[in-house]
């Protein structure tokens, strides 16, 4: 193991074989579809983190799984069956999981079918272990010609339907009562935010796998959550959270051979306690000046 760790760092080092590995065709399709997943995760992230939806995107994220190993077993591209299986999902979280009190345990038995789903395509297929490991751990020669062009068109679709729906769809995350009051049609931006998470979830499974798709659609919001209350500053920093995530973890991973997903959550966790660090430093700096100045006003009297 110590001699495994040992190779596992000098091969980290090793810049000169990363730079030949950048040069290869399926190496920089990965690049490129990591930076189209980490600005569709970094965007949409913030809204699943201010609508408390992170155990729905794991719950998502393994019915893509399940839609992937449909695919790989049957011969169907499987971007399309992760995307398949992602929309089972919002949609059975929709219709079973209207009430409140209800969301967590149907988003557990969900995840449960969606995992016994997929052991069921993964042992019925008797080839492909490499593609099978992926979709648990991801894997930069997951990604071909073929299915990142399907990632760039269906993340075109999903910022575009964002952006479209993005004001009404905060204002209902921020007081839903509120906004249904107001007339916002807040169970149908649920259903379509719901469905817009899973696709997004099922893109990021080719990345990072199924286990660790929240490393790029929870973290990196979670960890602007802590810097800033803005919406707009918390989806940039959360954009280029994921961005340096994906993008370096790939970079990282490519001299020793080791799974992406082991960098992109390192990297990203490690930003996140960075950021969580700071967070708590400006709050603290920022609670010491209230009460300077509320004296310096004379608004405080020393009893």
């Amino acid at each position: 193991m110590n001699d495994k760790l040992e190779q596992l760092w000098t091969q980290l080092l090793d810049f000169h074989t990363t730079g030949e590995l950048l040069q290869l065709g399926f190496v920089q399709n990965a690049l490129i579809a990591a930076a189209v997943i980490g600005l569709v995760a970094g965007a949409i992230g913030p809204l699943i983190v201010s609508r408390q939806m992170s155990f729905a995107v794991h719950g998502t994220s393994e019915l893509s799984m399940a839609g992937a190993s449909f695919g790989l077993l049957f011969g169907i591209s499987v971007g399309i069956g992760a995307i398949g299986g992602a929309v089972v999902a919002a949609i059975m979280f929709g219709l079973l999981g209207t009430r409140a009190r209800e969301r967590d345990s149907v988003i557990g038995a969900v995840l449960s079918f969606g995992l016994g789903l997929s052991v069921l395509f993964i042992w019925l297929n008797p080839e492909r272990t490499t593609n099978k490991f992926s979709l648990l751990v991801g894997q930069v020669v997951s990604v071909d010609s073929a299915g990142l062009s399907l990632l760039i068109w269906t993340s075109v679709i999903v910022l575009a339907v964002l952006l479209v729906i993005y004001r009404p769809l905060l204002f209902s995350s921020v007081d839903p009562d509120v906004a249904a009051a107001r007339g916002v049609p807040v169970r149908a931006l649920s259903m379509i935010f719901a469905v817009l998470v899973g696709v997004t979830a099922a893109m990021g499974v080719q990345i990072v796998g199924a286990l660790l798709v929240l490393s790029l659609l929870i973290t990196p919001a979670a960890a602007a959550a802590h810097v800033t209350a803005s919406p707009l500053r918390a989806t940039v920093l959360s954009v280029v959270f994921a961005e340096v995530a994906v993008v370096g973890g790939i970079v990282v991973s490519l001299a020793p051979g080791v799974p992406v997903s082991v960098f992109v959550t390192t990297i990203s966790f490690a930003i996140y306690l960075i950021c969580r660090g700071v967070g708590r430093i400006v709050a603290r700096r920022a609670g010491r000046r209230v009460p300077e100045t509320a004296a310096e006003d004379g608004s405080l009297t020393t009893v």
